[in-house]
Order: C-alpha cells, then sequence, then structure tokens
C-alpha cells in the first residue's frame, strides 16, 4: 500500500484530504506541524509527502529542506495559500517536487500525487506486480487476469497488492489487519475473511487455476 505522509495543520483540509486518499486506497499519517512532520518522515518513511507552507514549530519550507539536507528523497507535494510566482520557486527551490495553490480540487491533488510517484517510480521499484497471469498495476490502478480487467474496490485492490508483494509467503490475519487497515483490530474479527471472500469471487472463481490459498489456522497465500 501507497504510504503518504500529511503535514498540515489544519483539521478540516487534513481530515478532507486523509479521508479522500483513503478511500483512494491509501495509507495516510497525518502530522499538525512541522516538528511532527519531520519526526515521523525520519522514523516512517513515506512514498509521498504532502507539506503545507504556514506551519507551527517549523515551517514547510524549513521542513522540506531539512529532510533534503537529511538525504530524504521523498516526492513532496507543497500546498500553499500563496499564489505568486516567487512563492512557488521558492518551495521548489527548498525541495518540493510540485506546488499545489488552495482551494484545489481533490481530483487534481490525486493527480499530481500519481504523477509524482510515476516520476519517483522511473528510478526506484517496478511500477507493476506479476503472479502466474494476474497482473497489478501500481500506477493505473489496473488489475488483470489472463487479459481479462477485474475491478476491485481500494480495500480489495490494497490486499492484493500485499499478497502479491509476499507470493509465495504465508500472511496472517495480523499482517493483513496492520498493512491493509493499519488499525489495532481484534485479530479474531472475520473482516479479514470477508475481504479475503470478496477478493477470491474476483480473481479466482471465474479462472481453472486458483491463486489463492487459506492456510487453515496460519492465514493466506498468493501464488
Amino acid at each position: 500500500m501507497v504510504r503518504v505522509l500529511l503535514v498540515e495543520d489544519d483539521q478540516a483540509i487534513a481530515d478532507f484530504i486523509g479521508r479522500g486518499l483513503r478511500e483512494a486506497g491509501y495509507a495516510v499519517e497525518h502530522a499538525a506541524d512541522g516538528e511532527a512532520g519531520l519526526r515521523a518522515a525520519l522514523e516512517r518513511p513515506a512514498d509521498v509527502a504532502i507539506i503545507d507552507l504556514m506551519l507551527p514549530k517549523t515551517d514547510g519550507l524549513a521542513l522540506i529542506e531539512r529532510l533534503r539536507q537529511r538525504g530524504q528523497t521523498v516526492p513532496v507535494l507543497i500546498l500553499s495559500a500563496r499564489r505568486s510566482v516567487d512563492d512557488r520557486v521558492r518551495g521548489l527551490q527548498a525541495g518540493g517536487d510540485d506546488y499545489l495553490t488552495k482551494p484545489f480540487a481533490f481530483a487534481e491533488l490525486l493527480a499530481r500525487i500519481q504523477a509524482l510517484m510515476r516520476r519517483a517510480s522511473r528510478s526506484s521499484e517496478p511500477t507493476g506486480l506479476t503472479v502466474a497471469d494476474l497482473t497489478l498495476d501500481l500506477l493505473t490502478r489496473r488489475v488483470t487476469r489472463a487479459g481479462v480487467t477485474i475491478e476491485l474496490r481500494p480495500r480489495e485492490f490494497a490486499l492484493l497488492e500485499f499478497l502479491m508483494r509476499n507470493a509465495g509467503r504465508v500472511v496472517s490475519k495480523t499482517m493483513i489487519l496492520s498493512h491493509v487497515w493499519e488499525y489495532n483490530f481484534d485479530p479474531q474479527t472475520n473482516i479479514v475473511d470477508v475481504l479475503v471472500s470478496r477478493l477470491r469471487d474476483k480473481i479466482d472463481r471465474p479462472f481453472d487455476a486458483k491463486l489463492l490459498r487459506t492456510v487453515r489456522g496460519v492465514g493466506y497465500v498468493l501464488g
């Protein structure tokens, strides 16, 4: 699952962005000031950071500069109410990768995050995962099996991505809960079983060969 660090002191904006990203299948960590944002970025590296400029304790520009000084290469999308060219130039010179002015449409923010990920992926990890005839494109979020497109909900996509990244290895319910939901659910709950069943209906049931197996009393394995 793609991890996003959101550093924003306006709780309403943070809630708006966080809710939209989670619904789109991203994992979001929120920090309300620059110091908390720096700690989070250093202790729990994200795939993308969204940083507001007007932050308490440490402002956004200083935060980005400190991240770059410490060798952090995470793509950064700057959020700001400042619209002047000079402000955008300062943000990019400080180490930001893109600049979005407030107010903004969530669709544009999401598109810019995806663009940052595409740029970063050219020099890092592969953009797709494959297990047998099942493929998952991390950028377009398209899933196919034997050339047939499979429509997945965000949680189903996140589960499939986690299973494909661990193909051939048994993953427990607790591991799935922590990676897909990132909440401390009771491992005895059937929420994982329900999600696995939905995913199996889509990636296995229409096909002869079955990829997703249950290891009784242990967990699940793909491959």
